[in-house]
């Protein structure tokens, strides 16, 4: 039996239902949002009913805010009244149909649209010691009871309102650019010849959780010995809201004892795999957003239009790999020895899942 998503307001006046809580940005539109809020009219006594949308980032922990600082900024927000309806309803989508079917008469649908430039659900891993809502960018369908329109949200009391955090995520796009390669050759002061290293892959994007094949070739025509090769892997995290704060944090590092000696050439193709598993204790880490504790992944990289304003994304994340070999040392030891290092730029997102209307399906056939 598929879940339908449902929160009720402590009051037990209004109920809201959601089919779904992932929304897809397919760069080019984002699906609407699209639910029903269950209304009771009689003891509104002349209260109006909204619904809205928010989409914040939130940057502090939520217990401070009675200090008088504000921790969340709202990027995007749209409202609709619901009670008494104000405008033209748009037609029903067949998810609203069937939610209707659960909520009954008292069902009002509801749909928001978001725009194309909004950021993703993304959230930064707490430390062990922090307490309240991660940081990040979230989204939040709430209703709520108001007297007055223009009344603001932070005069509402808990009890008239009920909400829902709701993810807005891209999947990967069925159109892969091809894999990028790196070459380059070191010369060093004690060898006549170069050193010539290839790194490359056969395609620039990965989904989460699956091996990523790196290719290396190198060609040592010097005196120097290759003692192992290092793979890491790199998040960089641009915050660009309320600073410019860009956060480095290194989601892999392996070292492989494949020697090189001198004058030979080397070829061999590496497997790394990047977890969220093996990173759990790292704060400041971009993850997917998350609703409740479900599990989530490493952030996916941000997909951006032509010509949008990254600052408004809150969080812009994106990866490279640093492929290094670890060179031995001359007869002065550590002191002539240097490592080479190349670079390689990694897209990592969530393939498309097959069958994205199956919940819809199982939802009518209950």
């Amino acid at each position: 039996m598929t879940k339908v998503y449902k929160k009720n307001s402590g009051n037990g006046m209004l109920c809201l239902y959601l089919g779904r809580r992932d929304f897809v940005d397919h760069v080019e539109h984002v699906d609407p949002v699209d639910g029903v809020l269950k209304i009771d009219p009689s003891a509104l006594n002349g209260k109006k009913v909204w619904i809205q949308l928010a989409c914040a980032f939130r940057y502090g922990r939520e217990d401070l805010d009675v200090i008088g600082v504000s921790f969340r900024k709202d990027i995007w927000i749209k409202r609709i009244q619901m009670h008494p309806f104000e405008g033209t309803k748009p037609p029903n989508t067949p998810m609203q149909d069937a939610l209707l079917k659960k909520a009954g008469e008292q069902g009002h649908p509801f749909t928001f649209d978001i725009p194309v430039h909004l950021p993703c659900s993304v959230s930064l891993q707490p430390g062990p010691e922090d307490a309240g809502k991660p940081c990040g960018v979230d989204y939040e369908v709430k209703a709520y009871i108001t007297n007055e329109e223009d009344e603001t949200d932070e005069k509402v009391v808990k009890k008239d309102t009920c909400r829902l955090i709701i993810r807005k995520i891209q999947y990967a796009p069925n159109e892969l650019a091809p894999g990028p390669k790196t070459d380059l050759n070191k010369q060093f002061i004690t060898a006549d010849k170069p050193i010539h290293v290839e790194a490359s892959m056969e395609k620039e994007l990965y989904y989460h959780g699956d091996p990523i094949p790196i290719k290396l070739k190198v060609n040592n025509e010097t005196s120097k010995v290759v003692k192992k090769i290092k793979i890491s892997i790199h998040q960089i995290t641009d915050v660009l809201l309320y600073s410019a704060d860009k956060y480095h944090k290194c989601v892999l590092n392996e070292e492989f004892a494949d020697q090189i000696n001198a004058n030979s050439t080397f070829e061999k193709e590496y497997r790394v795999t990047p977890l969220l598993a093996n990173n759990k204790e790292k704060r400041g880490l971009s993850l997917d957003g998350k609703l409740k504790d479900e599990d989530t992944n490493l952030a996916s990289s941000t997909i951006l239009l032509p010509n949008m304003d990254k600052k408004i994304q809150g969080l812009v994340v994106s990866y490279k790999i640093k492929v290094t070999l670890m060179m031995g040392g001359g007869l002065l030891g550590s002191l002539t020895s240097s490592d080479i290092t190349a670079e390689l730029p990694l897209v990592l997102m969530a393939p498309k899942p097959a069958g994205q209307t199956s919940t819809l399906n199982r939802l009518n056939s209950q």
